[in-house]
């Protein structure tokens, strides 16, 4: 195979095989550019993108080099998902499916690979029905996610979506009450999550963005002793998770 349709792991490399994925129907997660790089069939690759809504980053080439092992990308990388996405409906249908109220995790903005990929595992272990994370500004299903999981990514149904504020007023619509998990909120240990129960974990370094947090029903707290002033996204998730968790089982 030419250097310049290496294909690794969740890379696609090189202007050729970019280009052919772009034809397919294959999901794609983004596509690198090469900062102040556009001649020749680099624009042909700008204006597929922008034909079928794909992200498109410019990048400094030396990251496109590290990411290939120094291949011969051509200035061109585009990410493909680890596994799969599913749909907001096919949550909910897994849901009905089991004859159980649906528990989903909505993730804003959480753009750190390992911290998603431990989100996946423990939404596993604690029954949810599904993940639902933004199409902007949210890591995807990539291979670090998919290994972080530890195999749970293969037992879970992830969404993407493209408005998370339309998609938790369709949820409240559904009669699910969404929580949002940030500072300034009632104790996680006191709040009733019964029945239909959605919770918003944001970055740990940006807390949930206002517009979703306005929208949520209920604002949760894990308390804070320490100097510190906020948890890691994965294990914030992973106690109120338990806690959803525990009052389904009393």
């Amino acid at each position: 195979m030419p250097k310049e349709e290496i294909r690794n792991d969740n890379l696609i490399i090189g202007r050729n095989a970019v280009i052919e994925l772009l034809k397919s129907n294959r999901e794609i997660e983004n596509v690198l550019i090469a900062k102040g790089d556009r001649e020749g069939s680099i624009n042909k690759i700008l204006s597929m993108c922008r034909e079928k809504g794909i992200i498109v980053k410019n990048v400094d080439r030396k990251k496109l080099d590290f990411m290939c092992g120094n291949a011969n990308h051509q200035g061109v990388v585009a990410n493909v998902p680890a596994h799969s996405y599913s749909t907001v409906d096919e949550i909910l249908a897994l849901a009905e499916e089991r004859g159980e109220e649906p528990f989903i995790i909505i993730c804003d903005e959480i753009e750190d690979s390992h911290n998603l990929g431990a989100i996946i595992r423990s939404a596993e272990a604690c029954g949810a029905h599904g993940i639902i994370i933004p199409k902007r500004r949210n890591v995807g299903l990539n291979f670090i996610v998919a290994k972080t999981s530890c195999g749970a990514l293969e037992y879970m149904k992830v969404a993407r979506v493209g408005n998370l504020a339309s998609t938790i007023d369709d949820l409240k619509k559904k009669n699910i009450w969404v929580y949002c998990a940030d500072m300034d909120g009632q104790p996680w240990c006191k709040t009733d999550f019964s029945g239909g129960c959605a919770l918003v974990v944001g970055n740990e370094g940006k807390d949930v963005d206002r517009l979703i947090k306005e929208k949520c029903d209920v604002t949760v707290s894990l308390p804070m002793r320490g100097k510190v002033n906020s948890l890691n996204a994965s294990v914030a998730a992973s106690v109120i998770m338990y806690e959803v968790v525990k009052q389904r089982l009393a």
